[in-house]
């Protein structure tokens, strides 16, 4: 009988613990106060609808906007071939190769972001838009590599011997049968990539400058200044957003198989 109910009642604070914060955001998203605080001191979408007034909260989400897809595509540009090479050839250092890939990973993202600054981003007087996009397809990449790398375990290769045999490039096999095979894969690393850049924090807090930052670096500006609702609102209209994008993934991709 314990047992049974131990069970769920640790189910239930584990959701809890997690859960609880996005509840409270939310909830505190719809407060008719003036001040961010829960719980809600009435019911109101004034602040929801403020956040679309905010000029700084648009020209941020259009700089976030573009670096989680333009750094997402380079990423896959780059991991694609990578991803192939290693899982189709026996690479000398492949192991090495793949550690340094992982790298961005492994390491804070704190320490990526005061290095790339301070010996890259400083030294060679790189702009701030550039700096961030490269970082970003830097953080990014390491996503895409083990999610393509992943979907091409699971492709036998004698299908791509079989075309080359029938009169096929390398190329030619690589475009018209690999590429088709594992268009799951690459669009489960898209959004990804997508997510992971869009909400990233660390890296770009160490490069964001003057006129260019991305919008989780402009909300922690914002509230330094005002400590209203809009914070709470925009942040419960990030998370739906991110959780759509993952729910339509697993519904159509079946996300879950390649991370």
């Amino acid at each position: 009988m314990t047992r049974n109910i131990l069970a769920p009642l640790t189910l239930g604070l584990v959701l809890l613990f997690l859960i609880g914060p996005f509840i409270i955001i939310v909830a505190a998203s719809f407060s008719a106060g003036e001040t961010l605080a829960f719980p809600p001191q009435g019911f109101s979408f004034k602040w929801i609808a403020k956040v679309f007034t905010v000029e700084s909260f648009r020209q941020s989400f259009g700089t976030s906007l573009f670096l989680a897809i333009g750094g997402t595509l380079a990423a896959l540009i780059l991991g694609i071939p990578a991803a192939y090479a290693m899982s189709r050839y026996r690479l000398p250092g492949a192991e090495t190769v793949r550690f340094m890939v992982s790298l961005p990973i492994v390491v804070p993202g704190i320490v990526v972001g005061l290095a790339l600054l301070r010996y890259f981003v400083i030294p060679a007087g790189v702009p701030i838009l550039l700096a961030l996009f490269l970082a970003h397809t830097a953080l990014i990449l390491p996503y895409a590599v083990r999610v393509v790398s992943a979907s091409l375990a699971n492709l036998r290769s004698d299908m791509e011997e079989a075309a080359v045999i029938l009169g096929a490039s390398r190329i030619g096999a690589f475009v018209r049968v690999v590429l088709p095979n594992i268009r799951g894969g690459i669009l489960a690393a898209f959004i990804l990539g997508f997510v992971t850049s869009f909400n990233q924090v660390p890296v770009s807090l160490f490069l964001s400058g003057p006129g260019v930052r991305t919008l989780p670096i402009d909300m922690l500006g914002y509230m330094e200044i005002v400590f209203d609702p809009s914070i709470a609102a925009l942040s419960s209209l990030l998370a739906f957003l991110s959780i759509g994008i993952v729910l339509l993934a697993e519904r159509f991709l079946g996300f879950s198989r390649y991370v």
